[in-house]
C-alpha cells in the first residue's frame, strides 16, 4: 500500500507498560468510526502492515492498543511517533450534507474587496480554528475559516466568497 491509497488518523504517542501497548492518540475527528483491524504505520516512506489484537478507546482522543507481535516494549519503542494510516477502502461514509471546512480544499476563493485570490491550497485545523492556505501573487497567505469572514460557500461551483479584515493580505504582501 501507498500513502497515496491511504489518510491519515494520529500518531503513535507512547509506550504502556512492558507488554507491548502504544498509545495512539487521534487526528482523525470521529475515531470510534474508525475499523482499526489493521493499521499501516510510515516506516521511513513505507507503509507497514501492524495487526490489531485489542484495543480500548479512552475519552481523550486516544486508544490503547495491542497488535500482533509486539509483546515487548523494546518491539513497540521503534512504533513511537511514527504516522498510522487507514487503507482508503475503510475510510468511514459521511452524509452529504456533513460539509467539513477540510472540504473546501481545492475550492477558488474570492474577497469581497480584492477580488479573485486563488485556489485553497491547504486546510489546516488548529486548537480553536481551521486555516486556509492560498497563493496569491507568489506568496502564501493564510486566513482564519469562520463565520466572521465568510459570505458564501458554493459547493457546486466550488468557490468561496469571503471578506477578509483589512490589511491582512498587505501583511504577508510586504514581507
Amino acid at each position: 500500500m501507498t500513502l497515496e491509497e491511504a489518510f491519515y488518523i494520529g500518531y503513535i504517542t507512547k509506550t504502556k507498560g512492558l507488554k507491548g501497548e502504544v498509545q495512539l492518540y487521534f487526528e482523525y475527528d470521529e475515531p470510534e468510526l474508525l475499523d482499526l483491524d489493521v493499521v499501516f504505520a510510515d516506516m521511513n516512506g513505507k507503509m507497514v502492515p501492524f495487526f490489531v489484537s485489542s484495543f480500548k478507546m479512552q475519552p481523550n482522543q486516544t486508544a490503547n492498543i495491542y497488535f500482533d507481535d509486539v509483546d515487548h516494549i523494546d518491539k513497540a519503542q521503534p512504533l513511537l511517533r511514527k504516522k498510522i494510516y487507514l487503507p482508503l477502502t475503510k475510510l468511514p461514509e459521511r452524509d452529504d450534507e456533513d460539509f467539513q471546512y477540510t472540504d473546501l480544499k481545492g475550492f477558488v476563493v474570492t474577497d469581497e474587496n480584492k477580488g479573485e485570490l486563488g485556489k485553497i491550497l491547504e486546510v489546516n485545523e488548529y486548537p480553536q480554528q481551521f486555516v486556509a492556505t492560498v497563493s496569491y501573487q507568489q506568496k502564501e497567505i493564510l486566513f482564519p475559516l469562520n463565520e466572521d469572514m465568510i459570505v458564501e460557500i458554493d459547493e457546486d461551483a466550488e468557490t468561496l466568497l469571503v471578506n477578509l479584515p483589512e490589511g491582512l493580505l498587505d501583511i504577508y504582501l510586504t514581507t
